[in-house]
């Protein structure tokens, strides 16, 4: 970073290697010894699903437009189910 009185720029580094490794060491601490990632993942898959099924005109118009501006991506759900 350089700063106004000094003419040249200096380097600030972090390494954050050690701080990930603790982070991740408390997370599997917190976590009951049953808790399955998979599980876990497949279970919020689920709610996307739900989440975005079931959509009105106006609403899986909203859908298309945020998956096409890239804020949601496109495999969330399945979009508008057929009622």
């Amino acid at each position: 970073m350089a700063h106004e009185s000094t003419p040249d720029p200096h380097i600030f580094e972090m390494d954050l290697t050690a701080d990930e490794a603790r982070r991740r060491t408390e997370f599997f601490a917190v976590m009951e010894p049953d808790w399955d990632p998979v599980a876990a993942m497949a279970a919020e898959d689920e709610a996307y699903r739900m989440l975005y099924s079931g959509l009105d005109e106006h609403q899986q118009r909203i859908y298309e437009r945020l998956v096409a501006a890239g804020v949601l991506p496109p495999d969330l759900g399945q979009g508008r189910a057929a009622d």
